[in-house]
């Protein structure tokens, strides 16, 4: 069993930066591919991106590629989520989710164990 929780939300003005951890216990950090989902008001549950289980990949959805950074430390037990150059769009619910698979998943469904969210809010 795993536990996780965000942190690091907030309100932040258009073209600024946001770092969302993401902190984890209860289990073998080190065993789960670690993805960022996020959910906007009246929208559907949208895949971010991910890491793998030891940090030497990840994955953007196009939306955020080159303004998102996915980062883990298994030390530490935390994924990090730095955003950067935020738009109005990325306003949404940000929640990160522990997959057991040894490659890429951008699948809800594979997620076994996921956070509560931490709500983040981009201002034009």
């Amino acid at each position: 069993q795993v536990q996780l929780v965000e942190s690091g939300g907030g309100l932040v003005q258009a073209g600024g930066s946001l770092r969302l951890s993401c902190a984890a216990s209860g289990g073998s950090f080190s065993s789960y591919f670690i993805g960022w989902f996020r959910q906007a008001p009246g929208k559907e549950r949208e895949f971010v991106g991910g890491i793998t289980r030891s940090g030497t990949d990840t994955y953007y959805t196009a939306s955020v590629k080159g303004r998102f950074t996915i980062s883990r430390d298994n030390a530490k037990n935390t994924v990090y989520l730095e955003m950067s150059s935020l738009k109005p769009e990325d306003t949404a619910v940000y929640r990160c989710a522990a997959a057991r698979t040894t490659g890429i998943q951008t699948m809800a469904a594979f997620y076994a164990y996921w956070g509560q969210g931490t709500q983040v809010t981009v201002s034009s």
